[in-house]
């Protein structure tokens, strides 16, 4: 079964999908299922991937780890997204060469969850 909001990735082609719909079937791409993304709490090793919220005087900036995240052609954080209770979502999408953040005009204390997209250590949360 998929959840709302779950992400898939293809493991042949790398496309990505959000679940905007629950439902009883499996998600397909290339001709193989699609692979759940975990949300990944802990940051491991040298680089940083768990989201920090900042208040700012305009709403909130999401930066991506406690030390800023390589933003590389091959290897960079794609998208910062903020989640308000469970009907609202906002999304940036970020390009190599950019800074590892996105503003928010959105209260801190109304965020249930950020998340962040690498494109080689996959989903992380916060």
């Amino acid at each position: 079964m998929v959840e709302r909001l779950q992400i898939y990735r293809c493991s042949v082609c790398g496309n990505i999908t959000m679940v905007m719909h629950a439902s009883i079937g499996t998600l397909v791409c290339c001709g193989k299922p699609m692979v759940l993304q975990d949300e990944k709490t802990t940051d491991v090793g040298s680089e940083k991937h768990v989201p920090v919220i900042e208040e700012t005087p305009n709403g909130v900036l999401v930066k991506i780890g406690s030390i800023p995240h390589p933003m590389e052609e091959k290897h960079f954080i794609e998208w910062v997204e903020i989640q308000k209770g469970n009907d609202e979502l906002n999304i940036k999408f970020l390009k190599p060469g950019q800074k590892p953040e996105a503003e928010f005009s959105s209260k801190k204390d109304i965020i249930t969850k950020a998340r962040e997209f690498c494109t080689i250590h996959g989903l992380w949360r916060k």
